[in-house]
C-alpha cells in the first residue's frame, strides 16, 4: 500500500497557496480589454451562401399537390425541355407519404368515432 496521499475529511478546506506577483512589469500592464467601438474581428473570408439555381433564366417554380400522398410538392421546372431539376419534398419522401396515407385511409374505416355511444 502506498504512503504518499492523504485523506481528508469532507468539509475541511485544504490550504492554498497564494501566489502574488512582485514584477513591477506585471503590475504596470497594459489593459488587454478594449471597449466595443475598438474591438477588431476578423474578416469573413468563406464564400458566401447562395440560394439561387444555375440557369436561372430558363426555369420556372411551380407547386402542385400530390394527392395520393395528400401534399404539396414545390418544383423547378426547366422552361425548354419541362424537366424538373429540383423538387420539395422529394420521389422517395413522397412515396412514403402515400404509403403511410393510404395505410390510415384503409383503417379510417374500422376506427370508432369518438362520437359513437355504445350501448
Amino acid at each position: 500500500m502506498s504512503t504518499d496521499f492523504s485523506i481528508r475529511p469532507v468539509g475541511i478546506p485544504a490550504p492554498v497557496q497564494i501566489v502574488t506577483t512582485s514584477n513591477a512589469a506585471a503590475n504596470e500592464a497594459v489593459q488587454t480589454d478594449l471597449p466595443v467601438n475598438q474591438t477588431v474581428a476578423a474578416a469573413d473570408t468563406s464564400a458566401p451562401v447562395r440560394n439561387d439555381l444555375p440557369n436561372h433564366e430558363n426555369v420556372s417554380r411551380q407547386v402542385v399537390f400530390d394527392q395520393a400522398a395528400a401534399s404539396f410538392v414545390f418544383q423547378v421546372v426547366n422552361d425548354r425541355t419541362d424537366a424538373v431539376v429540383n423538387q420539395f419534398p422529394d420521389e422517395a419522401m413522397l412515396r412514403r407519404r402515400a404509403y403511410f396515407h393510404a395505410m390510415d385511409m384503409k383503417s379510417e374505416p374500422s376506427r370508432p368515432l369518438s362520437t359513437d355511444v355504445s350501448a
